[in-house]
């Protein structure tokens, strides 16, 4: 009789991932601050107070915790090894983990920098390549329509950075109300966790175990009324996370549906929420007077209208 998964190691690294993001957040606000990468009030926002935001880089810094934590423990504590791709998959590990600094730094940039859509989307076509080099690709998909599989062959790339990418978007999109976004990635890597385990899919578990921790820990500051925001820095983070497990979570019976799922679970909370968004941007534009746009804006924006 085959003998249950332990699940203590996934409980240490959803702790470490919980407790680094947790005690990371007020000195990342001070960063925040201290760059002015903070999001003042406009007619084009909902906050009416300027809130600091680069917050992903408390949500990374709790991976990177998690991650180590993981690592001593399969060194010192006989954890299982976690670093065990798909029969399927050739997975380069450090090249994974590059990826997510790539776009980690990308969306880390934006929030302090503000690069154009153009220069955005350059960061994460490369975030996506790297990770395609490093093994992490659509090579194979199950055939929904006749027994057999589909080969993608020389496709695989184009298709896995387009998915890796629209991904990444999907979250960065409904970044839009205190605590969507965040508790949108907690409540789908928890799911994705869930369908790991009961696959057998380490690396993809010890991932999105670490990444709901850290999800988890951020709600705490994020929640209505947030006092500080993911960013680009954190809801491209979050996206290119999870989609990365979902792409490490394909296994040969069901790859169709651990793609799918998801993109539904992320997917539902944009149809949900557009109304309210719209409604909220058209009652603000409707009531905002240029004077008035003109005080919301940065301090260091006020001197072009004639402020002090």
């Amino acid at each position: 009789m085959a003998s249950s998964p332990s699940y203590i190691p996934y409980l240490c690294v959803a702790a470490a991932a919980f407790i680094t993001t947790f005690l990371a957040v007020p000195l990342v606000k001070r960063l925040a601050i201290k760059l002015d990468a903070v999001d003042y009030p406009s007619k084009r926002r909902i906050n009416t107070k300027p809130i600091p935001r680069l917050g992903g880089a408390a949500v990374f810094l709790g991976l990177v915790v998690a991650c180590i934590v993981q690592i001593l423990g399969t060194w010192y504590l006989g954890w299982p090894p976690v670093l065990v791709p798909h029969p399927r998959l050739h997975i380069s590990y450090p090249m994974l983990a590059l990826s997510f600094t790539v776009i980690f730094a990308t969306g880390a940039i934006d929030d302090v920098f503000q690069l154009t859509p153009k220069q955005k989307l350059a960061g994460q076509v490369l975030a996506a390549l790297i990770a395609c080099t490093g093994g992490l690709k659509i090579g194979v998909i199950v055939n929904p329509f006749a027994p057999g599989e589909i080969m993608l062959g020389w496709l695989a790339y184009p298709i896995t950075v387009i998915y890796l990418v629209a991904f990444t978007n999907i979250i960065n999109l409904i970044d839009g109300l205190d605590g969507l976004a965040t508790g949108i990635c907690g409540i789908a890597s928890f799911t994705m966790f869930s369908m790991a385990v009961l696959s057998g899919r380490i690396d993809a578990a010890a991932l999105s175990i670490a990444l709901f921790g850290a999800c988890l820990a951020f709600l705490r500051y994020n929640f209505n009324p947030a006092s500080i925001f993911l960013g680009d820095s954190g809801s491209l983070l979050l996206g290119f996370a999870l989609g990365s497990i979902s792409l490490l979570n394909v296994s040969r019976t069901a790859a169709l549906t651990s793609l799918i799922i998801p993109l539904i679970v992320a997917g539902v909370p944009i149809i949900d929420t557009a109304p309210l968004r719209s409604h909220s941007f058209a009652k603000r534009r409707k009531s905002a007077s240029p004077s008035r746009s003109c005080a919301s804006r940065a301090p260091k924006a006020r001197s072009r209208c004639g402020t002090a």
